[in-house]
């Protein structure tokens, strides 16, 4: 397809990053489709460091980027250096360093705010009319991304982040972890993934679904 994808990482690992196998299975999917791909993710500090075996908050400090190089391989880029008109699409993984690292979701929850330089380009993205995908917890920064009334996905309508995104003003439609939801009018694709995912190959089908939509979508009008 030789399409241009940028996808922004939070560092490594669920509780504290990108969750792994959302990532992986995002690249993996790209890549079977024929697209090029760049990785990105902000130079700055963690919010914390959670010890994955535990789940204790562990006494470190440890950055963005370097962290996210661990998952491509070393082949990323600062997010200053994106551009968006380099790249037909751009795409963010979930794990908890979408709504800790790439935005303060999970301390303020519908108050939250996203990094700076992920918000500029992502709503460059948008103003662009060129397709965005977010999945799992990573939807929960779409109202700032696109404004009010956007629709997205979280999974389960129940949830406590479902709740905070209809209370920011977005649109929020239950949907399985199979599916996709889409908002044809801001090309933006979500699905839950580990919102509601119970294995590696749940999470994949949604996933899968959601690269290749937002993949079609960059030959859409």
């Amino acid at each position: 397809m030789n399409k241009k994808v940028a996808v922004i990482l939070s560092g490594c690992g669920v509780y504290d990053g990108s969750e792994i196998y959302e990532s992986v299975i995002t690249l993996l999917r790209l890549d079977q489709r024929g697209a090029q791909v760049q990785c990105f993710a902000p130079n700055v500090a963690q919010m914390h460091v959670i010890n994955h075996l535990t789940g204790e908050e562990m006494p470190e400090s440890r950055n963005v980027l370097t962290e996210s190089a661990r998952l491509a391989r070393g082949e990323i880029k600062d997010l200053r250096e994106a551009r968006v008109e380099d790249f037909d699409a751009l795409i963010m993984p979930g794990g908890f360093g979408a709504a800790k690292n790439l935005s303060t979701f999970a301390m303020e929850g519908a108050a939250s705010k996203v990094l700076p330089e992920v918000l500029s380009l992502a709503q460059a993205f948008a103003q662009a009319g060129k397709p965005i995908g977010l999945m799992c917890i990573a939807p929960t920064m779409a109202r700032q991304i696109f404004g009010a009334g956007v629709v997205c996905t979280l999974g389960s309508d129940e949830s406590d982040a479902a709740r905070a995104v209809q209370e920011m003003g977005a649109e929020h439609q239950p949907c399985e972890v199979s599916e996709i939801v889409e908002d044809r009018k801001h090309k933006l694709v979500t699905t839950p993934a580990y919102m509601l995912a119970q294995s590696i190959s749940e999470a994949a089908s949604g996933i899968y679904k959601l690269v290749d939509r937002v993949l079609e979508l960059t030959v859409e009008d």
